[in-house]
């Protein structure tokens, strides 16, 4: 017998909420890592003579998982709406965990030649079809497992589980350079950095079995094709500006991810520092989110989502000129610090507000498939534009000036979101 609730009843406990999100943690912990390992993985899968062609065609297998991210998020998105929240994470699960299985087992080129990349691209668009069908019903269910005043807080418990697994990544990667030369990183230290994620799989397909189900089976049923699309291009704005500021997003998170390659290959930094400055970076990605929630709910969605985004407008061309001027660990540190800490601030808020604004019948779809489109567009290209950027203009301050048009659109795109906090419009719009 499944367990399930009603829509009408929130049970936003610690234990329920974390069920939720460490699967949640743990995909986005094997989808990140590959970034922070994108040289060594180049230098595995993709040997050339020229290392900007090797870690180029290594960024571009690394956004081979975004293609398939639209189609996860519409099949599996649409399957949570329907079928129900559960069944569709732990599907979304499974698949993450055969994919990041048999990146770790491909034998290098060097065994088993053209095989190797080929295998990996499959199962880097495994992966990414799974992360496509992750984000949007894990979001929608803890909306509907919180009370209307914790909403924003609980929902920012998807965006903390990505940094938690971002900084984990990086960390990782940080004692790793630390204990191995970087010959012995190249032959098998990235591998230890995904079996790790794979070690924690069954962990967290364990505890999303025990969740209980928030999609009413009946409601589930009595939403047809036809009415699921219908219902959907009511909401055709809002679909359009949560792209806009889901692109800023993405292209934001995905810079910063790449910093480590950035420090490394651009500023000439020791791979440690260049570790360190992801692990800090994304560790105040989660005081930034969680903090974002909790404001949220208190303040309303706009003003989190406004201040903050203007503040990181600012700030990043003065922070990228003091580390290009001066790359050293308090430039670094600091610098991208601070640009971390307040940029993932708003993007709480806008979760909040986006599931809020949608019908249950569609949430999970809908939000799933927005996502998804705009990861792909943008997040699986922003590394290859940066790397692009650097090479074709040789100016270190080339990942500022995507940074900076990113920034622009997501503050347009928030200021004309609706406001859809309690605290704010005074009324449940849980529907």
């Amino acid at each position: 017998m499944s367990l399930s609730i009603a829509a009408d009843e929130p049970i936003g406990t610690t234990r329920t909420v974390l069920s939720a999100t460490v699967g949640n943690m743990l995909e986005f912990y094997d989808f990140i890592t590959y970034s922070f390992f994108a040289i060594q993985i180049g230098h595995t899968f993709f040997p050339t003579h020229s290392e900007y062609s090797s870690l180029m065609l290594s960024l571009a297998t690394f956004g081979a998982g975004f293609i398939t991210r639209p189609i996860g998020g519409l099949v599996l998105g649409i399957y949570s709406d329907r079928v129900g929240r559960r069944p569709a994470m732990l599907l979304s699960f499974a698949l993450m965990g055969a994919a990041i299985l048999t990146i770790t087992l491909t034998p290098s080129y060097a065994q088993i030649g053209v095989a190797a990349p080929i295998i990996v691209i499959l199962a880097r668009m495994t992966q990414g079809f799974a992360l496509g069908g992750e984000v949007g019903p894990t979001t929608a269910y803890l909306l509907e497992i919180a009370k209307p005043e914790r909403r924003a807080l609980i929902v920012s418990w998807q965006p903390t589980s990505q940094q938690i697994a971002a900084t984990t990544g990086a960390l990782v990667g940080f004692v790793l350079s630390k204990l191995l030369t970087p010959s012995e990183l190249d032959a098998y230290g990235w591998r230890i950095a995904f079996l790790i994620g794979v070690a924690c799989l069954p962990v967290g397909l364990w505890m999303r079995r025990a969740l209980p189900e928030t999609v009413p089976q009946a409601s589930a049923e009595q939403t047809e094709r036809t009415t699921y699309f219908a219902l959907a291009r009511r909401h055709v704005r809002l679909v359009l500006l949560a792209l806009a500021i889901l692109a800023s997003g993405t292209i934001s998170t995905y810079v910063t991810q790449y910093m480590t390659t950035y420090a490394q290959n651009t500023l000439h930094v020791a791979s440690s520092l260049a570790f360190a400055v992801s692990m800090v970076g994304n560790g105040l990605q989660i005081i930034g989110a969680l903090g974002g929630g909790w404001m949220a709910d208190r303040f309303g969605r706009k003003p989190v989502m406004i201040i903050p985004q203007a503040l990181a407008l600012a700030l990043t061309y003065p922070s990228f000129l003091w580390i290009v001027a001066d790359p050293g660990p308090a430039s670094l540190l600091f610098g991208f610090g601070v640009l971390s800490l307040i940029g993932s601030i708003p993007y709480t808020a806008f979760y909040a507000t986006f599931t809020e604004a949608l019908p249950q019948q569609i949430r999970g779809g809908v939000f799933a498939i927005v996502y998804a489109v705009a990861i792909a567009s943008f997040g699986g290209t922003a590394q290859l534009v940066v790397t692009w950027l650097l090479h074709a203009t040789g100016n270190p301050l080339a990942p500022a000036w995507y940074l900076l048009l990113a920034a622009a659109v997501g503050l347009g795109a928030m200021a004309l979101m609706p406001e859809t906090a309690p605290v704010k419009v005074g009324v449940d719009n849980s529907a």
